[in-house]
């Protein structure tokens, strides 16, 4: 059987709310642009009728991931980018209160500019 140790780690967690996810190798963690509720003329649109945008933010990047060479290929994506998500796909991650998606770079559609 196995047996689970009790050791105290030298390394204490601070609390969920002060956590930081840094993704690792050519992972990107993309906080979702949230539909508006409002329509122009401010009728309130439920939310089955929005569409879901695939927009979000970059809140941060791994290092990027080495080619077959073992070159170290840094991200297409930096901090701040808003990017193009796909529809689907991306792990779901929660930090806190917030809610944050993990992609490969690879996944990313592209940058959006302006």
């Amino acid at each position: 059987g196995r047996y689970l140790s009790h050791h105290t780690s030298p390394h204490t967690h601070p609390p969920m709310a002060t956590r930081k996810l840094i993704p690792l190798l050519d992972r990107v963690l993309v906080q979702r642009v949230l539909p508006q509720q409002k329509s122009l003329g401010g009728v309130i649109i439920p939310e089955s009728a929005q569409s879901k945008l695939n927009e979000g933010t970059v809140v941060a990047v791994g290092p990027g991931a080495k080619d077959k060479n073992g070159n170290l290929q840094p991200p297409s994506v930096a901090v701040g980018d808003t990017v193009l998500m796909p529809e689907y796909g991306g792990n779901n991650v929660k930090l806190g209160e917030e809610e944050f998606t993990l992609f490969r770079a690879d996944d990313i559609l592209g940058v959006l500019k302006g």
